[in-house]
């Protein structure tokens, strides 16, 4: 069976969209589709595997503990490790924003 990551998406989201595409023991890759959603103003990711995430379409911010912050644009990817906290700050609200997020286990980053 095919399935795109750029169908199946409501015309309008009150809340962001997490759809599970395939998931193990120690990993699971999920897309998340966001139209203008950020966390919220007190909360913090603090997730147990590291997250490897590309932005596929839209535009976004991810903050982080430490202060600093990321933009993504399309093509762009970040491996955020295990436990080290972060936040989506902004999502474009004009056009959905995709991301592929890949949650794994220990796993080797090559820059």
């Amino acid at each position: 069976m095919i399935s795109n990551l750029f169908e199946d998406i409501p015309e309008k989201l009150t809340e962001e969209l997490f759809t599970d595409i395939i998931q193990g023991n120690d990993f699971k890759v999920e897309r998340i589709v966001s139209e203008g959603h950020c966390s919220p103003q007190n909360f913090w990711y603090d997730q147990e595997l590291d997250e490897l995430v590309f932005l596929l379409k839209g535009c976004a911010v991810i903050s982080f503990e430490d202060l600093t912050s990321i933009k993504l644009f399309p093509g762009d990817f970040i491996n955020i490790p295990a436990h080290k906290k972060h936040k989506v700050v902004y999502t474009d609200n004009k056009q959905k924003t995709i991301w592929l997020a890949i949650h794994y286990k220990y796993g080797k980053y090559l820059d």
